[in-house]
């Protein structure tokens, strides 16, 4: 994909319509996690660097299209100041003739971060006036959120027909890398695929059938293919509408030759608490009213093996209840397995990406995308409308 480089334009003296994804968890006020924001930093200076006068826009959670102090963009914007040397402004609104005004006002190298596009129901339903109101506010366009790339809103597709429309350096990054792990990953190529429910991830594994040699299944999820193996799995997450395409899938794994492993053994618990009692028991032995919680060792160590012989590997999901410290390990585990490995490695998935956090191995992955459901719409093959209109065959 030939995205637009926003590096080879002349943008000094310029105003730059920037949208990001500065979706962040806030506790009390205060953002918790900067990853996103930090993301996004290179484009930012970037763009300072090159003189450009920047307004930055994001979404921040789902306040239903109407203004809430609870999903305010304030804590991003402290958060930004703190990242960053530039000089950076905060705008109570979004559009109309004050932001416009503001915008004008900035200086070359200065930011203005706007309040919550969500604050307007037109952001989601696209809009096509409020589009016309955002790009009133610059000369030029450019995206680096991929994590809203999967939504065709008034900030990620409706802007981009009116403005000259240009890709960040994150943007640019999460395709290049996504587009190279599906079309020319190195063998063998490994997909470990978590998660609590198989509903979301049903498209991913269908798709990534055609590319990878070897799918290691973990988390709530796997129990939906168990049963369907008719192997008795207790009060565990099962999505019955779901039983039929999970049996599906391990045979049409089979006939492939591909690898598709289950979990061989399990750590149980008699209620869905960190106090619970807990047991270790084989696949056959989740007990009637208990429900599996992790994977177990002897699953752990035949996905280490695995997971060891690779040079591509793909995680998205944890193999457990990993927010509970007695049902980390399994996610723990392979978290490390994969920091290990010598392979290319690509991990995403607010979970997954938690997880790596958590295991303290973040900076030996290759690449961490801040996609969430974009980065798995994409590897579902899915068109993204926010990347479709910023090449030239998306844009009317």
């Amino acid at each position: 994909m030939n995205l637009p480089k926003i590096e080879d334009q002349d943008i000094s003296g310029k105003r730059i319509f920037l949208r990001v994804d500065f979706n962040v968890p806030i506790e009390n006020g205060i953002a918790k996690d900067t990853t996103r924001i930090e993301k996004t930093l290179p484009t930012i200076e970037l763009l300072a660097k090159k003189g450009a006068k920047i307004i930055i826009a994001s979404h921040l959670g789902r306040p239903k299209g109407k203004p809430n102090p609870e999903f305010s963009m304030k804590p991003a914007f402290d958060a930004l100041e703190k990242l960053t040397s530039l000089s950076v402004k905060f705008s109570d609104k979004v559009v109309g003739a004050e932001v416009e005004s503001a915008s004008k006002a900035l200086g070359n190298g200065e930011i203005l971060l706007l309040e919550n596009l969500r604050f307007h129901a037109e952001e989601e339903e696209n809009e096509k006036k409020f589009s016309e109101s955002l790009a009133k506010l610059a000369e030029v366009y450019v995206n680096d959120a991929f994590g809203a790339a999967h939504r065709a809103h008034a900030s990620t597709e409706g802007i981009a027909h009116i403005l000259p429309c240009f890709a960040g350096l994150l943007m640019r990054k999460e395709v290049e890398t996504l587009t190279s792990l599906m079309s020319r990953p190195k063998k063998p190529f490994v997909a470990i695929i978590g998660g609590s429910k198989v509903s979301s991830k049903i498209g991913i594994i269908k798709n990534l059938i055609e590319k990878v040699d070897h799918i290691l299944i973990g988390g709530g999820m796997s129990y939906t293919f168990l049963k369907s193996r008719a192997i008795p799995i207790g009060n565990s997450l099962f999505e019955k509408d779901y039983e039929v395409q999970a049996y599906q899938l391990i045979d049409r794994a089979g006939v492939q030759g591909i690898d598709l492993q289950l979990p061989v053994d399990h750590i149980i618990a008699d209620s869905f608490s960190e106090k619970a009692k807990t047991k270790s028991v084989d696949k056959m032995g989740i007990l009637d009213a208990w429900m599996a919680m992790d994977i177990g060792s002897k699953t752990i160590s035949n996905y280490e093996k695995i997971i060891k012989e690779a040079n591509t590997i793909l995680w998205n999901g944890p193999m457990g209840v990993f927010e509970m410290d007695p049902f980390a390990n399994g996610t723990i585990q392979i978290a490390k397995a994969v920091a290990k490995s010598k392979a290319v490695t690509v991990v995403g998935g607010g979970d997954s990406i938690a997880a790596v956090n958590k295991a303290k191995v973040a900076d030996k992955i290759t690449h961490i995308s801040t996609g969430g459901g974009a980065s798995l719409e994409f590897l579902e093959g899915k068109t993204l409308p926010g990347v479709k209109v910023l090449l030239s065959e998306g844009k009317e």
